[in-house]
């Protein structure tokens, strides 16, 4: 269904955002960084246009990450309340932030069909966390 506007937010409810419609693409991301900061084999962003993604309620605290590899800054927002992760901005991508895909009401429209998925970072995949054949694949990422 086009324009139709997505709903979010964390595990206790204080913060909560709107989305219109699609993302532009979904990044699931396999480096170690994304690892540890999700606690399992990846993490998995919806990407947006930063002005499209309006937060209600609470503010999401924030965490500023320098990433080891380009020494950029990564803006990690999450919950102050109950730890829930909601995204990221970049600055090597500046008007653009991510929302963590398990955080909207309804993650199940994020099918891989209607929005380009990608993986990222598959060099430091786990093996327990299985690639399909019909995504993109990239060893590092794909703005290299």
């Amino acid at each position: 269904m086009a324009n139709e506007v997505r709903s979010g937010g964390c595990v206790c409810g204080e913060v909560r955002y709107t989305t219109p419609d699609n993302p532009l693409r979904v990044t699931v991301c396999h480096c170690l960084w994304c690892q540890r900061r999700t606690g399992t084999a990846f993490g998995t962003e919806a990407v947006f246009a930063e002005h499209d993604v309006v937060f209600t309620g609470e503010k999401p605290a924030r965490y500023r990450h320098h990433s080891d590899e380009s020494g950029r800054w990564l803006d990690v927002e999450f919950c102050g309340r109950c730890g829930t992760n909601l995204g990221f901005t970049l600055e090597a991508v500046p008007g653009v932030r991510t929302v963590a895909a398990g955080t909207f009401d309804d993650p199940g429209w994020l099918d891989g069909v209607a929005v380009p998925l990608r993986h990222v970072y598959a060099r430091s995949r786990r093996h327990w966390g299985d690639i399909t054949a019909d995504v993109e694949v990239f060893d590092q990422h794909f703005r290299r």
